[in-house]
């Protein structure tokens, strides 16, 4: 699922119920200070290296080539998060943040590192836009909730920007499995036929369609599921400034 679909977790590593429940630890606190932090650095990195390529080439066709690595680098360091909530440092359930960075991580590893073909769609383009922009809030968010002096500009950001960047996302990320499967059904990839020693087939072309219808249910829920929250978190803040 998108990126700004990740706004619905608390893995958030600084998320605050309307119950305050105890934080981390100082020595986890300082590590997940230290991990958000590279992650906004690394998703800066991806940022400054799309913008440097589209200036370099005049064209945003094919910009992936330019932060391929770093984008798959970042991305699998989204792992992490699911061990923060396993281990309780950070209070998320372990089974939605899976759900969410998985998702992600098969679209990065499973669709588009392993069918090159799709790598100079356009809407692989959206995705990663979505994802970085999405990102470099995130976990600015998650800093500086963590060092308790989070700017009003960030907290806005992180529940106003998701507005646009999760439809961009999933437009995205669908446009490309969808473009992915010619080439699945032509090669064959990752799927097992029968007979084999052990008595079991999979398609993946088929899952990769089960993939994108699952999108019709999960997107509408996580998409008004943000905009409650939005109006919970900033609702006050926005009616204060109106009597202002």
């Amino acid at each position: 699922m998108s990126a700004a679909a990740q706004g619905t977790s608390k893995a958030a590593h600084g998320d605050v119920g309307p119950k305050k429940k105890k934080g981390p630890g100082a020595l986890a606190t300082a590590y997940l200070v230290i991990y958000n932090v590279v992650m906004t650095a690394g998703w800066l990195v991806i940022a400054v290296g799309l913008v440097r390529a589209y200036l370099a080439r005049g064209s945003y066709h094919g910009l992936y080539y330019s932060i391929e690595k770093p984008l798959k680098f970042f991305q699998t360091g989204a792992l992490l998060e699911i061990l923060h909530c396993a281990v309780g440092i950070v209070p998320s359930s372990v089974v939605l943040t899976g759900f969410q960075v998985m998702s992600r991580v098969f679209l990065t590893w499973a669709v588009t590192h392993s069918i090159r073909e799709v790598q100079s769609e356009d809407s692989v383009l959206l995705f990663v836009t979505a994802w970085t922009v999405t990102e470099i809030i995130r976990y600015s968010f998650y800093t500086f909730s963590l060092l308790n002096h989070l700017p009003y500009l960030i907290k806005w950001a992180r529940y106003t920007f998701f507005i646009v960047l999760y439809p961009m996302g999933v437009s995205g990320e669908l446009l490309t499995i969808y473009a992915a499967l010619p080439y699945v059904q032509k090669t064959g990839l990752y799927s097992v036929t029968l007979p084999n020693k052990y008595n079991f087939s999979f398609d993946y072309y088929s899952f990769l369609i089960l993939v994108m219808i699952s999108y019709i249910p999960l997107f509408p829920q996580l998409y008004f599921h943000m905009i409650r929250q939005r109006k919970k978190v900033l609702g006050h803040t926005e009616d204060y400034s109106k009597v202002e």
